[in-house]
């Protein structure tokens, strides 16, 4: 398959896929949206794919969402906005619930939906360096569509502090709410990509994809249909065509 906002490399039963927009940050735009979507479910179909990597080219993993998507976005109507949230809200779900371990290395800056990448994820691991943000309530929105899987990984109460606040937060602090699970320098981040790597293809791909099955059905969070998932959608849509999410983005984006 051809992408035009991701690079995609296999090797020895690993996919690599990179955020391939280095001049804006790997910022999310409809395409990048629907690529990655479509790159996380072809590789999930592929038997001979045993470990998903993702990672970002560039200065930063991903700066949440492009100002030219914003842009389109304030002039949506309520439909479009709804149909455009669940389409982000597809491409969590597919990390989420894909059958082979996703493991996302970050490094610069994981803003607004970058985080729902690295939340659904099974493994991140960060560059010491990296600076992380919820900052949607700033633009007078919410976190909406990543909040289920932000919330499965750090639980309520770092939730209420990091969603509530937008405020910009480290690495270390990321670790500490258990939304990173490594950090360290460059090597050692591919150190510890290598160990995964060699630990998943020597366990079984089949109990691999039943684990990952056991692990949400104990959650309570193994129905990818599940109507939290709309909920958000519609909650993100509703907020977009707000007065005050409307004049907040037109003032971010100039």
């Amino acid at each position: 398959m051809d992408f035009t906002t991701l690079q995609i490399g296999i090797e020895k039963n690993v996919a690599r896929i990179a955020l391939n927009r280095p001049e804006v940050r790997n910022a999310m735009n409809a395409l990048m949206i629907k690529e990655l979507t479509e790159a996380i479910d072809w590789l999930d179909a592929r038997d001979d794919i045993r470990v998903i990597e993702i990672c970002g080219n560039g200065k930063s993993f991903c700066a949440g969402a492009d100002i030219n998507y914003m842009k389109d976005i304030t002039s949506f109507g309520y439909e479009q906005n709804l149909e455009d949230a669940k389409k982000l809200s597809k491409l969590f779900q597919k990390i989420y619930f894909c059958n082979k371990p996703v493991i996302t290395l970050v490094h610069g800056a994981v803003i607004g939906g970058g985080n729902g990448i690295t939340a659904a994820s099974d493994i991140v691991l960060a560059e010491k360096d990296t600076v992380f943000a919820f900052s949607e309530v700033k633009l007078g929105l919410t976190p909406a569509t990543i909040s289920p899987f932000v919330m499965a990984r750090c639980g309520e109460m770092p939730a209420r502090e990091l969603m509530l606040s937008g405020r910009k937060f480290t690495t270390q602090e990321a670790m500490n709410y258990r939304l990173v699970n490594h950090v360290g320098t460059i090597d050692e981040m591919n150190q510890r990509l290598d160990a995964y790597i060699d630990d998943f293809l020597k366990a079984s791909p089949d109990a691999i994809r039943d684990c990952k099955h056991l692990i949400r059905n104990i959650s309570g969070r193994n129905n990818p249909y599940d109507s939290i998932f709309d909920a958000t959608a519609m909650m993100i849509a509703q907020e977009r065509m707000s007065d005050d999410a409307q004049q907040r983005m037109k003032e971010f984006l100039g």
